[in-house]
């Protein structure tokens, strides 16, 4: 009995045994995986989180004589009947957050633009998206079309820029091309801006050196004058 599988919902699984059998709180505990406190606070909705009861026998993990057969012996350890599905994720497009799914087409543009060698199942595995979504971009037949940036999948956190200089130098491969697949750009821009922003940094350091030097110049000869003016005075 240590090894039996718990209900696919176990809480929901509880509370609907809590208000449709007469079990042990500890018959239904022992039964859900759960302690029996918890069962305790369902049964005197002192719960934090209310459950909408979960059917077992619908759902087949246990049977009518099995809950029977609990209510007339509170000893008994109620057996699982059918033991619930593992839940897996099926092969597919990979997943992308919702909050990024909105920069998907902005993605696919970049890739056709800038790399036209990479195929639509290389697009749609890396990005995350279906072979229709890309061939309306291609076409420029998306509803969306007139909103449609190019931007590069890297910086908008659609996947990485392994992955994407892995999908660029297999692409080229295949295609025949000869030259070694060059970098996608995104770290070479992104250092050219560094540079680019470290000297105006620096040139605006030497401006404001050179400024202070001259007003401290300018301040010691107009004092110097004033000196002078006084003595001869």
């Amino acid at each position: 009995m240590a090894d039996q599988p718990t209900p696919l919902m176990p809480h929901a699984t509880a509370t609907w045994l809590v208000d449709n059998t007469g079990l042990a709180f500890q018959q239904i505990a022992d039964f859900c995986g759960l302690h029996i406190l918890e069962v305790q606070a369902m049964a005197d909705d002192l719960a934090g989180s209310k459950y909408t009861g979960r059917d077992p026998v619908h759902a087949g993990e246990l049977t009518q004589a099995e809950i029977e057969r609990g209510q007339a012996d509170p000893e008994y350890r109620l057996k699982m009947q059918r033991a619930p599905v593992a839940v897996s994720r099926t092969k597919g497009p990979r997943y992308t957050p919702v909050s990024k799914r909105q920069d998907k087409p902005d993605g696919i543009a970049w890739l056709l633009r800038n790399h036209p060698e990479v195929s639509d199942a290389q697009i749609s595995k890396l990005i995350g998206t279906t072979r229709n979504t890309i061939t309306a971009i291609r076409e420029r037949s998306h509803w969306n079309i007139q909103n449609i940036q190019p931007k590069d999948p890297v910086t908008l956190g659609l996947c990485s820029q392994r992955e994407l200089d892995s999908v660029v130098a297999r692409a080229a491969k295949k295609a025949g091309i000869e030259e070694e697949a060059k970098p996608t750009g995104t770290g070479t821009d992104r250092e050219k801006l560094i540079e680019e922003l470290r000297a105006e940094r620096d040139a605006g350091e030497k401006a404001a050196v050179e400024a202070a030097q001259e007003a401290e110049a300018a301040a010691w000869l107009e004092s110097r004058r004033s000196s002078e003016g006084a003595e001869e005075a």
